[in-house]
């Protein structure tokens, strides 16, 4: 199954002129400048804001997913730049508008908005919120015209790691000679017996991570310049406070969830030591984590694991699983592993248009899980976009992980109900602790990451190779009790991952998420009052208020530490399962 990109637009010739339809928006703020405080002015602008902004999307999301069917494809690449080109242009002469109406006043505004334009109420209101950190127009201009030239350390990380980073040959003990790449790493140290075949897999990748190092330090060191300058320039105290202001997310959940996770690393640690047991390993090594206690028979088809995963959606009633079969039609998946397509997966979407998913199926088991969660991404969209107009369907990626892990979670358990062979059982408990292990507590590592790397820059200490390497060593040590020196390039491993380079403070919503989507999945199965509509009313509201508002309405507060220690009681309770079944 492939992507229909005509499901978009026909050809490129109506991108095109779609392309020039934005420059003739870009052209109308001329008109709006000034007038924003008539009723008549903040009326169009709000027009304004609603078509242009779905006419970007469309254009940007086109290209993106144009260039991810095939990364090394130069007229792709082209489209991306262009588009790229534009948004920043379109950021930078839209910029006046915040401090024009700020300068209005929040009462007229909000007054405008209740009257004629409601779904721009939240938006409003959190400008006014905001006001201390937003510029006079002059400045925004500025700060604005700088955003396309930070985006290339952006692209520089992309095309240095995906274009010039070819696959390697790996002679394994068997005298099979493969080919390793990103995209199969995974799967082969997942399969291969030996560790020292397993070394010599993971090497093969991360010896380019080595190679390039100091640039990958330079670049990320780039990008962190960027936001430091930014959170000067908007007087912020810290770069997380500005990064997470924005939704009025408070640095206390942040810190909450690093703190509270890394004082419960017992159960990480006992579980690697089941397995350093289980596997006979004099020493347990990263490039071990991926090793299954029993091997599953089964090799899971795209359609099999469609047809799994829509059969798991029967508990959520027929309207949600009608959302989950338009999500997974013909034309709106992309299935296969191709060379030049962007690794792992993902749901994205127009407004009008509908959700897509990108997916690198291999066949396992990790696969028809992955097909679940990027399927909730899309129902999530899917109710978004229903009941909201444009300005409130970009959900915040704080929510955005809920919905994707409660489909995994539902996923799991209808695959633990429909099993009843002991080894199978086996495989999806480990499925499960190992979903904790990865969503949970090793994205809250590189939260943790994230945290100590922007505060080296914060307080004037250099950001190089050695800096950044050695934050991992440690929190490896915390976390696991992996001695990295041991390892020749996984203290790499902030080099690997792409979010990092791409979106700084984006990795701690997995864990945030997971825990919450684990909260509220666990009030819809014990059917607790009211928490299926809750559930349903999560998704439908998309990003009209606050995202810790929204999943406090939704039943799990997130301003205290409940559901991070409750994930941790989970990993312990599945653990004792786990060693009853091994024995």
């Amino acid at each position: 199954m492939n992507w229909d990109l005509t499901r978009i637009y026909k050809n490129e010739n109506l991108w095109e002129e779609d392309f020039k339809k934005l420059d003739s928006y870009i052209l109308d703020l001329e008109n709006l400048k000034g007038n924003l405080g008539t009723k008549e002015g903040f009326k169009a602008y709000t027009k304004w804001v609603n078509d242009s902004g779905i006419l970007l999307t469309k254009l940007y999301v086109y290209a993106s997913m144009k260039n991810d069917l095939n990364q090394k494809d130069k007229e792709s690449s082209r489209l991306i730049a262009r588009i790229g080109s534009k948004y920043s242009e379109y950021v930078e002469k839209s910029s006046f508008a915040d401090p024009e109406i700020l300068s209005i006043g929040k009462d007229k505004i909000l007054s405008y908005c209740k009257e004629f334009a409601p779904a721009f109420y939240h938006t409003m209101e959190n400008l006014f919120r905001r006001n201390e950190h937003i510029l006079d127009s002059k400045s925004e201009g500025i700060l604005a015209s700088f955003s396309d030239a930070s985006s290339t350390f952006n692209q520089l990380y992309s095309k240095l790691t995906i274009v010039d980073n070819k696959g390697v040959k790996v002679l394994l003990s068997s005298g099979e000679e493969v080919e390793i790449n990103k995209a199969n790493m995974t799967y082969y140290l997942s399969i291969c017996k030996s560790q020292e075949d397993r070394r010599k897999v993971f090497n093969a990748v991360y010896e380019f991570y080595d190679l390039h190092k100091n640039t990958l330090a330079s670049i990320y060191a780039g990008i962190l310049k960027s936001e430091y300058a930014n959170m000067k320039n908007r007087g912020y105290k810290s770069m997380v406070s500005a990064k997470l202001d924005y939704e009025n997310i408070p640095v206390s959940v942040y810190e909450s969830l690093i703190h509270t996770t890394r004082e419960n690393t017992l159960p990480l640690k006992r579980y690697y030591k089941i397995r350093k047991d289980y596997f006979k390993l004099d020493k347990l090594r990263t490039y071990d984590r991926f090793l299954k206690f029993r091997e599953s028979s089964k090799n899971y088809s795209y359609s099999e694991a469609k047809k799994m995963v829509l059969e798991a959606m029967d508990f959520m009633g027929s309207d949600y699983k009608a959302k989950a079969e338009k999500c997974l039609a013909n034309g709106v998946v992309d299935v296969d592993i191709k060379e030049g397509k962007r690794n792992g997966a993902y749901s994205t979407s127009t407004y009008e248009e509908g959700a897509f998913i990108l997916l690198n199926h291999n066949g396992d088991l990790s696969d028809a899980f992955t097909l679940a969660h990027e399927c909730g991404h899309s129902i999530h969209t899917t109710y978004t976009n229903m009941n909201q107009e444009y300005i409130n369907s970009n959900y915040s990626l704080f929510v955005a992980e809920v919905a994707s892990t409660f489909n995994e979670q539902r996923f799991l358990d209808y695959l633990m109900n429909t099993v009843s062979d002991k080894d199978e059982k086996i495989v999806l408990l480990q499925q499960a602790i190992d979903n904790i292990c990865a969503t949970y507590y090793r994205q809250t590592l590189f939260a943790t990451f994230e945290y100590e790397a922007h505060k080296l820059l914060e307080e004037g200490k250099p950001i190089d190779e050695d800096a950044l390497s050695d934050i991992m060593r440690s929190l490896y040590k915390d976390y696991y009790d992996i001695d990295l020196n041991e390892e020749e390039y996984k203290c790499l491993v902030w080099a690997y991952i792409p979010h990092f380079f791409n979106y700084p403070f984006y990795v701690y919503q997995y864990a945030t998420s997971f825990s919450a989507s684990m909260a509220l999945y666990d009030d819809v199965k014990n059917k607790k009052d009211g928490a299926f509509d809750r559930y349903i009313n999560l998704l439908k509201s998309g990003g009209a208020d606050y995202p810790v508002t929204l999943l406090k309405n939704a039943g799990c507060d997130l301003t205290k530490p409940d559901a991070f220690l409750a994930v941790v009681r989970r990993m312990d309770s599945l653990l004792d399962t786990l060693e009853e079944l091994l024995k």
